[in-house]
This record gives C-alpha cells, structure tokens and sequence, in this order.
C-alpha cells in the first residue's frame, strides 16, 4: 500500500479516471514532475497504472508522506489556486466555489477566510437556475475569490 493510500479509507480514494484528471489538471496548472504526462496520458485501458503514477507525482513533488499539517497545508494552497483561477476567469465560478466548498473549506473546518465562497456555494446548490441570478452568483463568487486573496489571513497560510 502505497503512503498515499494510508491517509485515506478505501472508499475515500479517488477513481482513477478521477487521478488521470488530476494529472490533466496538473500539466493544465504547469506543475512540473516527470512523471505527470505520464499519468495525463493514460488511456481508459490504462487507468490501472494510475494510483501508482499518481503517487509517484506525489513523491517526485516531495508531498509524501502527508502528515496532517502537510494535507492542510495542501488543502489552503489549493483553495488559494482555485480561487486565483475564478478571478482569472480560467476556471468557471460555480465550479470553483463548489471545488474550495467540497475540497478544501470542509477538511479545514469551514475557517472564517473560506467562509463567504462557502456561503455562495450553498447558494449555487439551491438557486433556480434563472439566468440574471446565476450571473449574479457568478459576479458574487468572483468578488469573494478576490477578497480572499487579498486577506491577510488568507497570506498566512501561503506554502
């Protein structure tokens, strides 16, 4: 069992299509690591090999093992970069509240400098889907994203 594996449950692990993603995210994101194309071209027969390559990117970026701090750590930097791509319109702001909401706010306990994204995300969740509100929502995501970034909190937690 690879480190990686021993912090989370098997029913916590993500697929592996979801791992081939992430490496696709990641070549996206130009985070180097050898073995990261690796991993972003595999094909849907291959995805087999992806916990293997996934860890393998995990090591050769020096983030094995993950310690607790290291994970939350790991967690603010990526809410960081999500909320840096909401405001640079490269990633869209539905799916980056709910990305910070799901993926970082919830395993660091909803701090106070996430909260504002967390609230919107909500509200995403249970909006009626009319156009003028969604854009509204967008707009309200984007501003919350930026004031984020600007917090002086939010710098306290840059690695």
């Amino acid at each position: 069992m690879a480190a990686a594996d021993l912090v989370m449950a098997p029913w916590q692990r993500p697929s592996d299509a979801h791992l081939v993603q992430l490496g696709l995210d990641g070549l996206t994101a130009d985070i180097e690591a050898p073995s990261l194309p690796l991993l972003a071209g595999l094909a849907r027969g291959e995805h087999s090999q992806a916990r293997e390559l996934f860890n393998l990117v995990l090591e050769e970026l020096s983030l094995l093992p993950l310690a607790s701090d290291d994970l939350a750590k790991a967690r603010w930097t990526a809410a960081q970069w999500w909320a840096s791509q909401i405001v640079a319109c490269r990633l869209d702001p539905v799916r980056g509240a709910k990305l910070i909401f799901k993926e970082s706010a919830a395993e660091l306990d909803y701090p106070d400098e996430l909260q504002p994204i967390v609230d919107l995300a909500i509200a995403l969740e249970l909006s009626n889907d009319q156009p003028g509100d969604q854009q509204h929502i967008h707009d309200r995501v984007t501003s919350a994203a930026r004031d984020f970034l600007a917090t002086d909190a939010n710098r306290t937690h840059s690695f």
